[in-house]
């Protein structure tokens, strides 16, 4: 079986010196081209000290996201998602904004098969909140495990 390559043409974050973005919007997500087309297979990604801003008080926000999708004929670069979802850090949303436009962002730059996003957020104001995001059903024939983030349970 010949060995998969990837084409690294035009990337522009790989492997240089790349500040962190000042917000989202400005924030570039390269892709490259899936290794494997036309075979059916999950990605995910897992992002277990993201952080944003609330949008009333300033105060920093967390969450454990992890995001999942079947390729179809584009990966996200891997550099370029860690900075995209820094950008977040100085950038005030709620919730549910941050954790769906991230789904959305990524199924506009990638067209995948299927996608979906957990937003684990901690407390705020004594209550978690879990934001999730799916493009549809989880593919038929795909292995699609568990996000494995327990529900916030505090010391207990």
């Amino acid at each position: 079986m010949a060995e998969a390559t990837t084409d690294t043409t035009g990337l522009t974050l790989l492997g240089r010196n790349a500040a962190l973005p000042a917000s989202p919007e400005e924030a570039r997500l390269e892709r490259v081209p899936n290794p494997h087309p036309g075979l059916r297979y999950l990605v995910r990604f897992a992002a277990p000290e993201f952080t944003s801003l609330c949008p009333l008080t300033g105060q920093p926000d967390f969450a454990h996201l992890v995001i999942d999708y079947v390729p179809r004929g584009w990966l996200v670069e891997s550099k370029s998602l860690k900075l995209y979802l820094g950008a977040f850090r100085n950038h005030g949303a709620f919730h549910e904004a941050c954790t769906v436009a991230i789904g959305r962002r990524l199924v506009e730059e990638l067209d995948p098969e299927w996608l979906r996003i957990g937003g684990y957020w901690y407390p705020r104001g004594g209550i978690p909140i879990d934001v999730f995001y799916a493009t549809g059903p989880a593919p038929e024939g795909v292995w699609v495990p568990d996000q494995g983030v327990p529900g916030y349970r505090g010391r207990g």
